[in-house]
């Protein structure tokens, strides 16, 4: 806007402007105050559906606990339906392939922790993954599980480097292959991996290579 002599000639200028331009100011300010009130609303929404779903896994782990594993199932199916967006979706998926692999569904637990292993959350795709592999060690897919820990990104497990090692250990004595095996586990030794057994499993493997002593 110009510079005007008068209060007058200013008011008269603020009078033309507004009829030229009052009708884009007004609409803006409606967006403005819609996109707050809009962004307000999101955040309570978010906030409600968060408390809906923490509610939902506290139920669920008390029904866990419980060993009532139909109301797990129902309750997981639930929080991953209505709550996908939460990482709620991701722990009682873990809680619930842990009740199928205790009653012996192997596969159903498979299934659930494949799903969980590609969740944008590290920590909860490598506890996933750490638990895929022990499966398969159960169920002696040995080569599937070496598969599985070779195609981690290293830089998005390196808090968990020492428990794939451990497990990298045990695939390879599973399959016979003694020295691997002990490479894998001095690795996690090195990684300051704490587990009560892996200095078992690298004195077992060296006590199962050392020659019987002669009989005196």
């Amino acid at each position: 806007m110009e510079i005007y002599d008068t209060e007058e000639a200013q008011v008269e200028a603020l009078k033309r402007w507004w009829k030229e331009n009052g009708q884009s100011v007004v609409i803006g300010l409606g967006l403005g105050i819609a996109l707050i009130l809009g962004w307000n609303y999101w955040q309570d929404h978010k906030k409600q559906k968060i408390n809906q779903a923490s509610a939902l896994f506290e139920q669920l782990q008390k029904d866990a606990e419980a060993n009532k594993k139909d109301s797990v199932d129902k309750l997981a199916t639930q929080i991953k339906t209505q709550f996908g967006s939460t990482e709620y979706v991701g722990f009682s998926g873990l809680i619930q392939a842990k009740l199928k692999a205790q009653a012996g569904d192997l596969a159903g637990a498979k299934t659930i922790l494949q799903g969980i292993a590609s969740n944008p959350n590290k920590e909860l795709a490598n506890i996933a993954k750490l638990r895929l592999v022990r499966l398969m060690l159960a169920t002696k897919e040995y080569e599937q599980g070496l598969q599985l820990i070779n195609s981690i990104d290293p830089q998005a497990a390196s808090s968990f480097s020492g428990n794939y090692d451990e497990l990298t250990g045990d695939l390879y004595v599973a399959l016979g292959r003694v020295d691997e095996a002990r490479t894998a586990y001095e690795s996690a030794l090195r990684n300051g991996h704490q587990s009560p057994l892996l200095q078992y499993k690298i004195d077992d493997l060296a006590s199962a290579e050392s020659p019987t002593a002669p009989k005196k």
